[in-house]
């Protein structure tokens, strides 16, 4: 398992491209059913600055690009299982910096929404907005690179089925 992300209502689990959801998955739902079995939060502690959290010393384009993120755009990314992060707003170029999660962590539908609807309605509503772009997540120092062409491609297409949430088995 690569990651696991929490939502209020949802689970998504992100796994390598090499191992397949036939071995993952039993083992996956084990470990959830455990911990449900418990008792215990799966959180123990709420957050009480998140990154949309509106502080004193944000302007007021920032305080309406977290508040637009966090009322209009959160709950309709959070509803496909995924989420997005508030990095930051470069005043000189207009360019809002967001970082998604959860299953829009390579979605190929992620570019799509990230600029047909998340950068879309930040320039609609703040005329200061002039893009958004997305903080890629930095490549695993642990991994390989594929030995040949062939062993790449095969990789690439398991990677891409597994981005739009299809299982893949041999």
């Amino acid at each position: 398992v690569k990651s696991v992300y929490l939502g209020s209502d949802f689970v998504t689990i992100t796994k390598y491209a090499e191992n397949h959801w036939t071995h993952v998955k039993t083992k996956v739902f084990a470990a959830l059913m455990d911990h449900y079995a418990t008792g215990k939060p799966a959180v123990t502690e709420v957050a009480e600055v998140t990154d949309t959290t509106i502080f004193e010393d944000d302007d007021e384009v920032v305080a309406m690009i977290k508040e637009l993120l966090e009322t209009r755009i959160r709950p309709a990314v959070q509803d496909d299982g995924g989420d997005i992060h508030y990095v930051g707003f470069n005043e000189d170029n207009g360019i809002v910096t967001v970082k998604l999660a959860g299953s829009c962590v390579g979605c190929p539908s992620s570019s799509v929404t990230l600029k047909q609807g998340v950068e879309n309605m930040l320039m609609h509503y703040i005329p200061e907005v002039k893009g958004v772009e997305s903080l890629e997540e930095e490549p695993e120092e642990d991994s390989q690179p594929p030995a040949s062409g062939e062993e790449k491609k095969q990789k690439s297409y398991e990677e891409r089925l597994a981005a739009a949430g299809i299982p893949f088995s041999e």
